[in-house]
């Protein structure tokens, strides 16, 4: 009996160890988190919100003062907005061809959404830079589209793989046995069971391109993103409206995942019944 005691008490200890070392690693991830949200509140005395001074409001006030950070942040919405929109719809639906059919280069494709994302950005933007001033295409607001595209596809399409691959096909065959049209097949069976796992990956992709710097770096031309607008504000004016806007991307971030994940269990507790 004392040995049972014994090794639940270690047990317990060695949970509680566990648990305390798992809530450290979590503090030291979301560490810059808080810190962004807290520099928001602060007044600086000089250019920079580097050093905290005493808290305030007047950066929640008027987050809109500086026009350029604004622009920028209106940018960087636009590129997200339209490569998302344009990766969600052509990775899902390679994510849809790759697990619904088998075919002699299906393997290959594969390999091929993976490169992208073990490709180091440097070396991905310097090549989408090379193609572009190969062809004498200007670069710009198109050519970031391009080039976040290009890496947000995989992203895409290996998430909506994932949530494909536990997906029963025979759903579709006893809606067809009921003399539901193609269309009707998709729309009604096939895109609703799926669209929790497209939202989760359209979701990832629009925060992946805005988040982005490395690539955009290369292929922005003239145009400043938010990310460009940050690396570049060091070195003449780091306003509190930064960490403002910032805190606004993750709270409204924040919502949309909780949307998403009460829209996903939804949709399985349907699936359920």
């Amino acid at each position: 009996m004392s040995g049972e005691r014994t090794g639940a008490v270690g047990a317990r200890w060695t949970g509680r160890v566990l648990d305390l070392w798992a809530g450290l690693v979590l503090l030291y991830l979301f560490l810059p988190i808080f810190v962004i949200i807290a520099y928001s509140f602060n007044k600086p005395e000089g250019r920079f919100n580097f050093v905290w001074k005493a808290f305030s409001l007047d950066a929640w006030r008027d987050p809109f003062l500086f026009p350029a950070l604004v622009d920028a942040m209106k940018l960087s919405l636009q590129v997200a907005a339209v490569s998302t929109t344009v990766a969600t719809l052509f990775g899902a639906l390679i994510a849809l061809a790759l697990c619904r059919y088998t075919w002699k280069g299906s393997g290959t494709i594969g390999l091929l959404l993976v490169l992208p994302l073990t490709t180091p950005e440097v070396v991905l933007g310097s090549s989408l830079l090379s193609l572009f001033l190969s062809a004498n295409y200007a670069t710009g607001f198109s050519t970031i589209v391009i080039a976040h595209i290009m890496f947000s596809v995989s992203y895409v399409a290996l998430t909506v793989k994932a949530r494909i691959k536990g997906f029963d096909w025979t759903l579709e065959e006893a809606a067809m046995d009921l003399y539901a049209t193609p269309w009707r097949v998709v729309t009604k069976v096939t895109l609703p069971l799926i669209a929790p796992g497209i939202a989760a990956a359209a979701m990832l992709s629009f925060a992946l391109s805005l988040d982005d710097f490395v690539i955009t770096l290369f292929n922005a031309g003239s145009r400043v993103t938010y990310p460009l607008y940050v690396y570049g504000a060091r070195r003449a004016a780091f306003p509190p409206q930064i960490n403002v806007l910032a805190t606004a991307i993750l709270a409204g971030s924040l919502v949309l995942l909780g949307l998403t994940v009460l829209w996903q269990n939804r949709t399985l507790k349907q699936a359920g019944d």
